[in-house]
């Protein structure tokens, strides 16, 4: 294992620059962790999620055959952008109702609905992992490239721990920077442009995302 130290290196260093990089998953994160620490939290727990699976899935060489079956990748290419759509829509719609993340019921935000507000945005932070095209392509090319052919199966259950690891631990740093209680007040001041500007970032990245290969 340690013979391959470099190569998980790299890996974990290429995961950490993905996961920096804006897209569909730091919005999800960022919008939840503005309506409280659990709910940021939440989302981060279901995009870590995805991101294992998805590195998991290339160990298969199900990335690579994802991305050259043509129809394949466009079907979960258009599901993908379709629910970034949604949620952007269902952000802006929010809008006349004061804010807020999209499907975000008041019993969850309530006290009562504290402890239960974890999976609900799990559930949502996966679903945008997981319906994202790239992710198969990107971990795919990412493994062929960084692991050398027939790497002993130990190499390649660490670089599945690594991409959870790394996706859990900058998302979850990120629910806790944004869940804070200085920017949750800038929040409430700026509730309304930044819930637009949120809406129609999903809603760009959903028609990007439609309309590219």
């Amino acid at each position: 294992m340690v013979e391959f130290l470099p190569q998980l290196l790299t890996l974990a260093g290429v995961m950490l620059l993905a996961c920096i990089s804006p897209g569909p998953d730091f919005i999800a994160v960022t919008s939840h962790s503005l309506l409280g620490r659990r709910f940021g939290l939440g989302a981060a727990l279901g995009v870590g999620a995805a991101c294992a699976i998805w590195a998991a899935l290339a160990v298969f060489g199900f990335g690579v055959v994802l991305s050259r079956i043509s129809w394949a990748y466009d079907i979960l290419r258009l599901v993908g952008a379709a629910y970034l759509v949604y949620l952007g829509l269902r952000m802006l719609h929010g809008l006349r109702h004061g804010g807020g993340v999209p499907e975000v019921t008041q019993a969850e935000v309530g006290e009562s609905g504290r402890a239960a507000a974890l999976w609900p945005s799990a559930r949502r932070g996966f679903l945008v992992g997981m319906t994202n095209p790239k992710s198969a392509a990107f971990f795919g090319s990412l493994f062929v490239t960084v692991l050398p052919v027939g790497a002993p199966h130990g190499v390649y259950a660490a670089t599945v721990a690594i991409v959870a690891g790394v996706a859990l631990g900058w998302f979850s740093t990120l629910a806790v920077i944004f869940s804070s209680r200085s920017v949750r007040k800038v929040y409430a001041r700026l509730r309304r442009p930044f819930d637009a500007l949120m809406g129609a970032a999903l809603i760009g990245l959903g028609v990007r995302l439609a309309a590219g290969r």
